[in-house]
């Protein structure tokens, strides 16, 4: 691991409720992308809370670049995009960043270049002479991920940074955090959409009940392999046989539900390598005089990781 850039140590917040977390130890290195995952109400956001400053913990230590969290040293090396946001409706977003950069002391020459560049970094443009009142949710998120990079942070802490964007804003924000990490900025990934972790981040931590159940590389909780699920037409036993032998795969007949009035059919999964061999095997399918109703990749491995940590065990959720 590079130089670390977050330090915990035993790091606890107790409200007296049994909410909070409790003994978290952890490191982050400089440049590294980090995803930190659980469930609602796993106390994801209270840690998150306490590393830029906002609370203040019950117990342990935390340092942000060897700085204490909280101390106005540690804020300066920060940016953050929080879940629950809001800003002023009757301010442009150029002025609502404008208003961030002068808290964060930014000399006007400065701002004045830096907000227009940012505003057409995140995708606002020129929708940035718009009231906060007429944007949309997803906008006004964007918006905040202006505000949090508007000090220029070596570390960004973005709590669900897409999660009220359409799927082609969600990949203009993951576009744009590779930009980040290619930078050097590390990045500090509260999200429940684990797609975009596993496809960004180096390293994963699973927090639930507000202690940490896991901590691994995502390379290692991935391994190499893509599971796939296809749905066959004409099927009979010896064809899986055939398959197996000819391709070298792992292939095998899966238990998944047959789509109405397709009775003659079944589901067969394969572990692949890379997304060419998906095309091949198709196309072996297809000579074998089958039919090929649906071709699809499995849920993601990341997921497989979260629901198989967190199987059978209690989760405090948004109602308790």
């Amino acid at each position: 691991m590079s130089q670390p850039i977050i330090e915990t140590h035993a790091l606890t917040k107790d409200y007296g409720n049994g909410r909070g977390c409790r003994g978290i130890t952890l490191t982050v290195g400089t440049g590294e992308a980090f995803g930190f995952l659980g469930p609602n109400g796993a106390g994801k956001s209270t840690f998150v809370k306490m590393l830029v400053g906002l609370i203040r913990p019950t117990g342990g230590t935390a340092t942000i670049m060897n700085e204490p969290v909280g101390s106005i040293e540690a804020r300066r090396h920060i940016g953050y995009l929080p879940e629950l946001y809001r800003y002023q409706e009757w301010l442009s977003g150029a002025e609502v960043v404008m208003l961030h950069a002068k808290l964060c002391g930014i000399a006007p020459a400065v701002a004045k270049r830096r907000v227009p560049e940012l505003l057409d970094r995140v995708g606002i443009g020129l929708r940035g002479r718009d009231r906060v009142k007429h944007y949309s949710k997803g906008m006004q998120q964007r918006l905040g991920l202006a505000c949090a990079l508007v000090n220029d942070p070596k570390l960004v802490f973005l709590d669900e940074p897409a999660s009220a964007l359409d799927p082609i804003g969600r990949m203009e924000v993951r576009n744009l955090l590779q930009e980040l990490r290619q930078e050097g900025k590390t990045i500090f990934l509260n999200s429940h959409l684990l797609e975009d972790v596993e496809l960004l981040c180096d390293r994963v931590a699973l927090l639930n009940n507000g202690n940490i159940l896991q901590t691994g590389a995502v390379s290692d909780v991935l391994q190499e392999k893509t599971r796939w699920h296809l749905c066959v037409g004409g099927f009979a036993p010896f064809i899986l046989t055939w398959l197996t032998e000819a391709t070298g795969l792992p292939i095998r007949v899966t238990h998944l539900p047959v789509p109405h009035g397709l009775s003659d059919c079944v589901w067969l999964e394969a572990e692949l390598e890379d997304n060419e061999q998906i095309g091949w095997l198709n196309s072996l399918i297809v000579e074998q005089g089958l039919t090929l109703y649906e071709v699809k990749k499995a849920k993601t491995r990341l997921d497989e990781w979260f629901m198989n940590a967190v199987s059978g065990l209690s989760h405090r959720g948004e109602r308790v």
